[in-house]
């Protein structure tokens, strides 16, 4: 059995030159995912929000000509040009403030909302990636169970033949056998459907990534205090950030509805070069420049400005509703990562020396059924239990990386640098 957890290991953690590792295939994902590319056009488009806004306090100018042909009953036929220019500069418009502040707080949501969207690609792409990884590893021990199962059903048949073991044994090899093997067509199947949900993220497939190292370095969260992920969830999380610039953009939305009462002053300026017309034709051109504040008093718009001041409180109380929401699942998703990341490290730890138990299980039970101690029967049970121990350390161990990902995008601190700090894992 030594030999085939040599070779086992071998076919697992041998490094690989054309291998691609975690790094290689989230920028690719960055690259090629369409929900990433969509929430940064999003967000490219939540930009131009602030510079309309901003027109809003900026002078407007416009110029307008004209050119008539004019022809008087018994009088001469003449033609007009004339032209004018008119600038306005708001000068109280706190419709058009309010708007502006708003825009600031719009922007700085789209932000965190495509930084949480890259947050989450990371996290898509290191499942998927890890996802492949412990397929291929199980698919890799069901053949390698499979394989030793077919050893020991040899072994009974020939056992039987000699008449130093009875049909019983073959016939529990041969069972143990056939349900290898259906475990075996599962586990190749459940490799190709990790195989293409990486391949919809990133756009192509990989002929190998880079697996597991022999030991995953376990490593506990810094500081390892639940209350200072909570803490830092509850103000940090983007997913809180959004919502609490949803919560601005609610209340400057009150603020432009109610300046709507306000009066507005505007700087205007004209400057007009037009003829002068007569009873007799097309006088000169005149040139007239005017100067002025221009005042508007809202004296009554029919109740629809008091109505969207009412919406506008209303979705103000939902934004606010939304942000608590926020807060409290930040903090249940920081509670939840950090005790997943301590119970793997625990439970990794655990299943490594069981392995080392089971290994030498293995080797007894063998050695007493060659004395004759020990039935073929319990051969196969301890090989099914190392078999098991493998598989669910490599579980405890993608547990334990994926919780510790998810741990610091509930914090809103995850970026690449953490995927470069998990890829040293792998080799």
């Amino acid at each position: 059995m030594k030999k085939l957890a040599v070779t086992l290991l071998t076919l697992v953690l041998s490094p690989l030159a054309s291998a691609a590792d975690l790094v290689e295939v989230y920028r690719e994902a960055a690259i090629q995912d369409a929900q990433y590319a969509a929430a940064k056009a999003n967000y490219e488009a939540a930009k131009e929000r602030l510079p309309q806004a901003r027109a809003g306090l900026l002078p407007f100018v416009n110029a307008t000509g004209e050119i008539s042909d004019i022809n008087i009953k018994d009088g001469p036929h003449d033609t007009s040009k004339g032209f004018a220019i008119n600038a306005s500069q708001p000068v109280f418009r706190m419709q058009n403030y309010a708007a502006y502040e708003q825009a600031k707080h719009l922007v700085e949501q789209a932000e965190a909302v495509f930084q949480a969207t890259g947050q989450d690609l990371i996290l898509r792409t290191s499942r998927a990636y890890f996802d492949v990884l412990l397929a291929e590893y199980n698919l890799r021990l069901a053949q390698s169970l499979k394989t030793a199962i077919a050893e020991q059903l040899e072994q009974a048949k020939r056992s039987f033949e000699v008449g130093t073991a009875t049909i019983v044994d073959t016939h529990e090899a041969q069972a143990r056998y056939d349900l290898a093997s259906s475990q075996e067509i599962a586990a190749e199947n459940d490799l190709e459907v990790r195989k293409r949900t990486l391949q919809a993220i990133t756009g192509k497939t990989y002929p190998a990534l880079k697996s597991f190292a022999e030991k995953v370095p376990l490593v506990a969260p810094e500081p390892n205090t639940m209350d200072y992920w909570v803490e830092k969830a509850e103000t940090s999380s983007l997913n809180v950030v959004a919502q609490q610039q949803g919560l601005e953009v609610a209340r400057k939305e009150i603020d432009r509805n109610r300046a709507g009462h306000y009066p507005t002053v505007d700087l205007v300026a004209t400057y007009s070069d037009r003829p002068i017309l007569t009873q007799i034709g097309v006088g000169d051109n005149v040139q007239s420049t005017t100067i002025g504040l221009q005042l508007a008093i809202p004296i009554f718009q029919g109740l629809g400005q008091e109505a969207r001041v009412k919406e506008a409180v209303a979705l103000e109380d939902r934004a606010r509703n939304d942000l608590e929401s926020a807060r409290r699942n930040s903090a249940l998703a920081a509670r939840q990562s950090f005790l997943v990341v301590n119970n793997s490290i625990s439970q990794a730890r655990a299943l490594e020396q069981a392995l080392v138990s089971s290994e030498s299980q293995l080797e007894s039970t063998k050695l007493g059924r060659d004395v004759g101690v020990r039935t073929s029967v319990d051969v196969l049970n301890a090989e099914q239990q190392l078999f098991s121990t493998r598989r669910d350390l490599a579980q405890a161990y993608y547990n334990y990386l994926i919780s510790s990902l998810q741990l610091e995008a509930a914090a809103g601190t995850l970026d690449e640098a953490d995927v470069a700090r998990i890829n040293q894992s792998l080799r």
